[in-house]
């Protein structure tokens, strides 16, 4: 078994728990500096920070803003010690039943209404210089004479890779807010 130097000056064992969170700091002052300038870094400041923590690269789909505050936590944790056994297992047991009753519902429940398509409505996109054209059906979505159950099945066989159908069409932005529609800026500007 390999050990390394923890934060507080203790031998830690790879593998060995870490010691249950007591709320006291022998230096909270140290520990609350080393956390502000975690958010000074730049990205790759950061996942050179995760390197140095981890040992390993850090996930190249993390936000800047999802890395620093699990950087944050894991120096949090080092420093003054990570949750109990007990504690982890109660929110992994949530977490789980969470993901259970989701899946019962057959979705995530989303807090922003689903935009609803009436059969007929013709999406259209271009990719790699060829102009696709989608039909809403009642089923689902037509597309080269086959139907799909959802516009990501369709953005995959047009692509080759998984995309979030509305966003691929357009119907939703980066951040997965609606786009609104001329129709929408007509009806706004309606007396």
């Amino acid at each position: 078994m390999t050990s390394r130097q923890g934060r507080d000056g203790t031998t830690v064992e790879e593998g060995e728990e870490r010691r249950p969170f007591s709320g006291k700091s022998d230096q909270p002052d140290a520990l609350t500096e080393e956390i502000r300038q975690l958010s000074t870094l730049d990205m790759d400041g950061l996942r050179i920070r995760w390197r140095k923590e981890t040992r390993r690269p850090a996930p190249a789909h993390l936000s800047k803003g999802l890395l620093l505050r699990m950087l944050a936590y894991r120096i949090q944790a080092a420093a003054l010690g990570d949750l109990d056994r007990e504690t982890r297992k109660a929110l992994d047991r949530f977490a789980r039943d969470r993901r259970k009753e989701a899946a019962e519902d057959g979705k995530a429940k989303s807090s922003r209404p689903a935009r609803t398509l009436k059969p007929g409505t013709v999406l259209v996109r271009e990719w790699d210089g060829q102009l696709h054209r989608v039909t809403v059906t009642a089923n689902g979505y037509a597309w080269n004479g086959e139907t799909f159950a959802s516009l990501s099945t369709v953005a995959k066989s047009i692509t080759g890779t998984s995309w979030s159908g509305p966003r691929f069409f357009g119907l939703v932005d980066k951040k997965g807010s609606r786009r609104r529609s001329p129709a929408d800026a007509q009806m706004e500007e309606a007396p």
